[in-house]
């Protein structure tokens, strides 16, 4: 793989414009070599090159006021040999900009060598601003998990010990590395010293070398600190605004709470703390990779302009690079040796190996019986199909009497499958395509890293479930009616019924198989939509929350698998679910259900962070709900009214017209007039822009499905109400997926341009700071 594209896969995509701009300056250096070869070149050749030489004219115009301080004669008088010097220079009160200074400006083609050393300088000063800006922000945060820590160990010893009083001391004897409160070292002063809770651990290990693990505890005054609980007078807890309790408390008292020095208050902080080291510890990483990248980069693009010119320019200017503050710091490297021993001490019980694995969660591997079990069940899955077809035709069941029987009774209770299989499938090509163009998926749902499904995981699942209600539908064709009992087999019918099962057993499985974080992460995420007031709303939850609104369909299989079963006779495959009133009433509740979530999730969001556009996203729900409830009641309608025709339409188109402005502006944030790429946005991830104008016309032509229900289009065509009502709910899971790519990849560019790679982790402790300072 070139370095280019290898440079491209392995930074950071949220800091992707803070990197060097590695390929403008190989274009650069292509122009170079470009005018090498128009010197040796025929003339008709020369004056090809020329041309593709233009643009970086105006370049060199631009630059050429810069030139001024490139003036080689008398320091080419003194070194014939140097090509380059590279100084910093002080501009003002602000910070020193490095500046490089050709000396071989007066040789032929020069102003081409100006523009790479003068891109080259904008590029790396970039580079070091970014890095400094960021390193001073880990130390600020590393001084703040430092006071976290020495209120968590101090917690630790009350809890353990809750006869000490605040004001008493611990001696700590080194007694092992354990978690408890005997074997924790406390510094005093925690608040003066920014490394104070790493500090400590070096001066244990320091102990611990002189004296041993188990020995040297006579004289305990010597390299060890005693632990003050006077800590604890100035600390409060957090109360984090996320479940029901802490609104609910929120709401009546405070955010903060004084300390209970309960076992819970306890092992809460303690993952709250551990959560946040973790991510502290994932920037620090970032942060040096990205150092490294960025070195590696300039040190590759100097090696091919000494290549191409045949000079030796490379030599000063990475000698610059080691000795600058990008090239000569070592504070995340520290900082990062030093979490990796606070985080072993204190929350791995002195194993560092364990400890390491929770920090650097290894990235899971492709496993090729992964690819071969989801190719087998979708070859098995295939087989059905085809099976299903010649036992249609061979039997002549399409054009029995009993074919409406059975599309009636049995034909919704397999659909709920089908749609969740399509919602898969769709869902599955979403994650390949955000692989593809780099989307950093994992990041904007809060998956823990190493546990995300990758697209194979859910082409696996899906084909899995379609094997299974596949081979439920063929074994459930029978419809003949035995003519003894006038019933169908009991066994047969319960048939949709035990898959239901066996789908909702395996996903509240408790045990470790099928991917349990996954789905207990869904599981999760899906009780906040259900409890969408008393929860704090984050991505994850409205992105379910807007899935669920394509399933409208799926929750009335559901509503009539317990009309169907309960009150239904299921033996005869009959049923009057369609004539009771209460069916029909739930018919209208469970389809807007959906839509009443996202609106609660938008009040919620409007009371906390203050956002008119989320009040206008709730309107937006508000009148699809009005929608779907008159379509519905004008869909029961024995006798159709022009009154109840005219309200489901005009809301209807009300809503379209609502729904399909916001998932193109706003979701999507197309249709930028003044934009760079007029009538998209300025960033695009797709190469072709034709995608998204196809994207954006598929989107509104999706939208009016919902005619069918309104002007009756099911007699036009040759397919059975049922079905075409399956269909319409298909084409609005499509609907859906292509939503999904284009809503996040909006997302993701957000983060980009905001530089955001890191989730906030909300902090157990909060210091009065009106108390004692030091803390």
């Amino acid at each position: 793989m070139k370095f280019g594209k290898e440079f491209e896969a392995q930074m950071v995509q949220e800091w992707q414009e803070a990197y060097v701009d590695y390929s403008n300056l190989k274009s650069i250096l292509k122009d170079i070599l470009r005018f090498q070869q128009l010197n040796n070149a025929p003339s008709p050749m020369a004056a090809t090159i020329k041309g593709k030489l233009k643009r970086n004219a105006s370049l060199y115009r631009a630059f050429s006021g810069l030139t001024s301080r490139f003036r080689p004669d008398s320091t080419l008088k003194n070194n014939e040999d140097e090509v380059i010097l590279v100084s910093a220079v002080q501009e003002g009160d602000g910070e020193g900009d490095y500046q490089t200074m050709f000396l071989r400006s007066n040789e032929e083609g020069a102003e081409h060598e100006l523009v790479f050393f003068r891109r080259l300088d904008d590029e790396f000063n970039k580079v070091i601003k970014f890095y400094k800006k960021n390193v001073a922000e880990v130390i600020v945060e590393a001084d703040e998990l430092s006071k976290q820590m020495n209120a968590l160990i101090a917690l630790r010893i009350k809890v353990d010990n809750p006869v000490i009083g605040q004001n008493d001391v611990v001696n700590l004897v080194p007694n092992g590395f354990s978690s408890n409160s005997s074997s924790i070292d406390h510094p005093t002063n925690g608040g003066n010293q920014a490394w104070s809770m790493m500090n400590v651990i070096q001066e244990k290990q320091k102990k611990e070398d002189n004296d041993g693990i188990n020995g040297g505890q006579g004289n305990k005054k010597e390299g060890f600190k005693v632990a003050p609980l006077e800590v604890l007078d100035h600390v409060k807890i957090n109360v984090e605004v996320g479940t029901p309790l802490s609104t609910l408390k929120a709401v009546i008292k405070s955010s903060k709470s004084d300390l209970s020095f309960s076992r819970k208050e306890l092992r809460t902080a303690e993952e709250k703390i551990t959560r946040a080291i973790v991510e502290f510890y994932r920037k620090l990483r970032l942060l040096k990779s990205y150092c490294f990248l960025n070195q590696l980069a300039f040190s590759k693009i100097m090696k091919k302009y000494d290549k191409i010119t045949s000079r030796n320019a490379s030599k000063a200017f990475l000698q610059m690079v080691d000795k600058s503050y990008f090239g000569s710091s070592d504070e995340v490297t520290t900082l990062m040796e030093r979490v990796e021993d606070t985080y072993a001490i204190h929350f791995a019980n002195g194993n560092r190996r364990k400890g390491m694995k929770k920090l650097r969660p290894q990235a899971k591997r492709e496993r090729h019986r992964i690819t071969f079990l989801y190719g087998l069940f979708s070859g098995c899955s295939i087989a059905l199909i085809v099976a299903i077809i010649v036992n249609l035709h061979a039997r002549v069941i399409l054009k029995s009497v009993e074919l409406d029987q059975y599309m009636v009774n049995i034909f919704p209770l397999y659909s709920l499958f089908g749609y969740i299989v399509l919602h898969m499938l769709m869902y599955a090509g979403n994650i390949y395509f955000w692989k593809r163009y780099r989307i950093n998926f994992p990041f904007i749902f809060g998956f823990k890293q190493g546990t995300e499904l990758g697209y194979q995981q859910l082409l696996l699942l899906t084909s899995g479930l379609s094997l299974l209600t596949l081979a439920a539908v063929i074994s459930h064709l029978d419809i003949e009616i035995d003519p003894r009992t006038q019933t169908f087999q009991t066994l047969t019918e319960l048939i949709p019924l035990f898959l239901l099962i066996i789908v909702v057993s395996i996903a509240f499985c408790p045990f470790n198989i099928i991917y349990r974080s996954s789905r207990f992460f869904l599981i999760r995420c899906a009780f906040r939509c259900v409890c969408a007031p008393l929860y704090k709303v984050t991505l994850p939850d409205f992105f379910l929350a807007d899935q669920l609104t394509s399933q409208v369909q799926a929750f009335r299989s559901l509503e009539f698998y317990i009309c169907y079963y309960v009150w239904g006779n299921f033996r005869e495959r009959s049923n009057k679910c369609e004539d009771s009133e209460v069916y029909r009433v739930f018919y209208i509740v469970v389809a807007i259900v959906p839509y009443w979530l996202r609106f609660i999730q938008c009040l919620r969001r409007l009371l906390e962070e203050k956002d008119a556009a989320h009040g206008v996203n709730g309107l937006k729900y508000l009148s699809t709900i009005a929608a779907v409830a008159l379509r519905t009641i004008y869909q029961f309608q024995k006798q159709k009214t022009a009154t109840w025709l005219v309200l489901a339409a005009a809301t209807s188109g009300m809503a379209t017209i609502f729904n399909t402005y916001w998932d193109i502006v706003i979701d999507w944030g197309l249709l930028r007039r003044k934009s760079s790429n007029p009538w998209l946005r300025d960033k695009l991830v797709l190469p072709h822009k034709v995608v998204y104008f196809l994207a954006m016309a598929l989107n509104c032509v999706l939208r009016l499905v919902w005619m069918q229900q309104v002007l009756g289009i099911q007699t036009a065509f040759f397919l059975h109400g049922t079905a075409l009502t399956a269909v319409v709910a298909s084409l609005e899971i499509i609907r859906r997926g292509i939503w999904n790519f284009f809503r996040l990849e909006n997302e993701h560019l957000n983060n980009v341009g905001k530089y955001r790679a890191f989730k906030s982790v909300p902090l157990p402790f909060c210091y009065d700071h009106n108390g004692d300072s030091s803390m």
